[in-house]
């Protein structure tokens, strides 16, 4: 029998905030309700914030993640500051993991296969944050690169996070917010034509929405451009939200039921992506979340039980690769 309900369903907020270096993105994350800092850069040193110790490994990230997640009350906001940091965790784990000097040793690109395997695992880890009730915060730095639309003449600077190409895409995929950060500067125009414009002050804000310049996004209906104060999102976070309790498994949506049972096996998005391309539904490249409900429910949740079998052999058979 189908639980079908009307109206949003209220639960933690997933928050990526990215931008220049000093520009504000660890004291915005510290105004969040009651944070917790993972301080992977020691960039809180100067703040009076709760954090936890540095973890020294991408192990100890992990279960320093799966504590909060099973420790109730612990904060409200788990804050992990920064993510490109955080990426450097992973690649030496996965260099230790297969005997390899640095990430490009291994050729055909697949040590960045084994990066984004990781860092999902990251990301379902924080997954289980959310589900107890905890808003995550994730900061990150940004870098600039040009960038060539295909059907376009010339090129053009674009921010971007400070991550790998293969890492980014799935941060930005899994957040609610993704925050820019930067300094607009004021130039104001001389009533003298012979006169160059001149720079007369500037503020810092934060882009909530999508640009040729900049990724951003946001799911409820913000204005393009604020201040870099937290001010301006912080109805998004009232105490009175009840996000206490996470919804019971019959009344989720298709994507959220999947992302639990994801979650529950222990194997990430891209190993589901993987088997769903091999059985020639959707390309591999190709979110869960632009999956159809109708789909995810009459496939994926309907043939989970195979769909694990296939993950756990590939899995299986890489292990037995890597120790030869």
């Amino acid at each position: 029998m189908l639980n079908i309900k009307n109206g949003k369903i209220p639960r933690p907020q997933k928050v990526v905030i990215y931008g220049a270096e000093g520009v504000g993105k660890t004291t915005l994350a510290s105004k969040f309700p009651d944070p917790l800092f993972v301080d992977t850069e020691g960039g809180t040193a100067h703040m009076d914030v709760r954090r936890i110790d540095r973890p020294a490994t991408w192990e100890e990230l992990l279960s320093i993640v799966g504590e909060v997640a099973a420790t109730k009350g612990v904060c409200k906001t788990l804050v992990i500051d920064t993510a490109d940091w955080v990426e450097q965790l992973a690649i030496k784990y996965v260099c230790g993991k297969y005997r390899k000097a640095g990430i490009e040793e291994f050729g055909y690109s697949k040590g960045y296969v084994y990066l984004a395997e990781e860092f999902s695992r990251l990301l379902a880890a924080l997954d289980k944050v959310i589900a107890s009730g905890t808003h995550v915060v994730v900061t990150a730095h940004a870098k600039m690169r040009k960038f060539e639309q295909p059907d376009e003449m010339g090129a053009y600077d674009r921010w971007e996070t400070k991550l790998t190409k293969q890492v980014a895409p799935l941060l930005k995929e899994w957040c609610d917010m993704l925050l820019f950060c930067n300094y607009k500067t004021f130039v104001v125009q001389s009533d003298n034509a012979m006169e160059k414009a001149k720079v007369q002050g500037g503020k810092r804000v934060m882009y909530t929405t999508h640009h040729p310049c900049w990724d951003a996004k946001n799911r409820h209906g913000l204005p393009e451009e604020l201040d870099l104060e937290f001010s301006g999102i912080a109805h998004l976070f009232k105490e009175n939200a009840d996000i206490s309790a996470a919804p019971e498994a019959p009344g989720q949506s298709p994507i959220d039921e999947l992302r639990a049972m994801i979650v529950e096996a222990g194997v990430t998005d891209a190993d589901v992506q993987k088997v769903v391309s091999d059985k020639g539904h959707y390309a591999v490249d190709v979110p869960l979340t632009d999956y159809t409900d109708k789909f995810i429910s009459g496939w994926v949740i309907k043939y989970w039980p195979q769909i694990l079998d296939i993950i756990n052999v590939a899995n299986s058979m890489k292990e037995d690769i890597s120790h030869e």
